[in-house]
């Protein structure tokens, strides 16, 4: 039986416990994708605060695969001096660190990058924003961009790398029968579908070496119509593994997923939490690799639980790591309560504005004590 807080591993990186800071987008870079001293700062808090490992936000990988304003980039080897203050931060703290690799795709912010956006088809769109058709060159150039970013993450020091295949960004297109409609090798059944994902992580390989720690974020279904459903979630998790990935966080839910998107409200009950455990057990029987499961995690003793019956090897938890850093040191230092995190998701807004992202919601209530939680950056 696996216990929270026993030590484990992920391919050649051991852990101290089963708690995963999942990828959560800061909107702490600078107009040129650089942390910001904040980024560093938050980033500090998470390792002092006990997490087992930290994936940071997506970081593009491409300058046209920018998915929002202030995102962290690894786009380029200039890059290199910043991720590396961010992961020698995070060593000298104790912690463990991966960063996820990110392409937008359809998704893109065109407004912000002025490049047309990549799609796996076309689509039908509100956005005047032209759109590229990804071609052969175009899916090669994707390949190196991919790899590239891996070698750069590995240089930075980063103890791993997790690739965003989920949430609608351009890797879920391909997989999504709702965005992908193409007719050569790369569209149709699964397999097909799943072709770029293992030609990535072939490409990754080939540049950090078969030791070097592979993590993928993976949709169990998408919750729109004609969308990726689980069992095909299952085919396209055991091929990639096939292709030399060491781990998979399991995720659900798109961009225009509506009420079914990755970060639903109102997680009030254990009953509400983990709404993806019925997908990471059918994952579980399918995929022999470590299981990160992340989606309304609030509660130790829910987390313990799908660590018992082994619906799931890691718990990863994103919105509650906003308002409490140290959560999981409060478990460990045997304060249980359920996590402060109300789900309101008031916490995305101030990162659009330029500010970073933070609990709204506390500060609110610090203000009405008299007290001041945080300073304006």
């Amino acid at each position: 039986m696996k216990e929270v807080f026993s030590v484990s591993a992920i391919g050649s990186l051991e852990l101290k416990n089963r708690f995963v800071r999942s990828a959560t987008w800061e909107g702490m870079a600078d107009e040129a994708g650089r942390p910001r001293p904040q980024y560093l700062e938050t980033m500090i808090a998470l390792a002092r605060g006990g997490v087992g490992l930290i994936i940071t936000g997506h970081a593009f990988v491409s300058p046209e695969g920018q998915a929002t304003p202030w995102q962290l980039a690894i786009d380029r080897d200039d890059c290199r001096e910043g991720l590396q203050e961010i992961t020698a931060a995070v060593h000298a703290a104790g912690g463990k660190i991966v960063v996820q690799l990110a392409h937008a795709g359809f998704f893109a912010a065109a407004g912000i990058t002025g490049r047309d956006r990549l799609v796996v088809s076309p689509q039908e769109s509100q956005d005047p924003s032209p759109q590229k058709e990804i071609d052969k060159q175009g899916l090669q150039e994707l390949l190196g961009a991919y790899a590239a970013a891996a070698g750069r993450a590995r240089k930075a020091g980063f103890d791993g790398v997790q690739v965003h295949m989920a949430h609608g960004y351009l890797l879920s297109q391909f997989l999504s029968p709702a965005f992908n409609r193409r007719r050569d090798g790369y569209g149709g059944d699964i397999h097909n579908r799943s072709r770029i994902h293992r030609e990535i992580c072939g490409a990754i390989r080939d540049t950090v070496g078969k030791d070097y720690p592979l993590l993928i974020k993976l949709n169990a279904q998408d919750f729109i119509e004609n969308g990726l459903t689980v069992p095909e979630a299952a085919a396209a998790a055991r091929l990639m593994v096939d292709a030399g990935v060491d781990a998979v966080e399991l995720s659900g839910g798109t961009i225009i997923s509506g009420r079914l998107s990755p970060s639903r409200t109102k997680i009030n009950a254990p009953e509400k939490e983990a709404y993806f455990r019925e997908e990471a057990r059918w994952l579980r029987e399918n995929v022999q690799v470590p299981l990160l499961l992340v989606g309304g995690n609030r509660s130790y003793e829910v987390a313990a639980g799908l660590l018992a019956e082994g619906a799931a090897d890691y718990i990863s938890l994103s919105r509650p790591l906003i308002r409490e850093a140290d959560l999981i040191r409060r478990w460990e230092e045997g304060d249980r309560r359920p996590a402060a995190c109300v789900s309101d998701n008031l916490c995305f807004a101030p990162a659009f504005e330029g500010r970073g992202i933070y609990c709204v919601t506390a500060e609110r209530k610090a203000a009405r004590s008299g007290k001041i939680v945080r300073e304006e950056p």
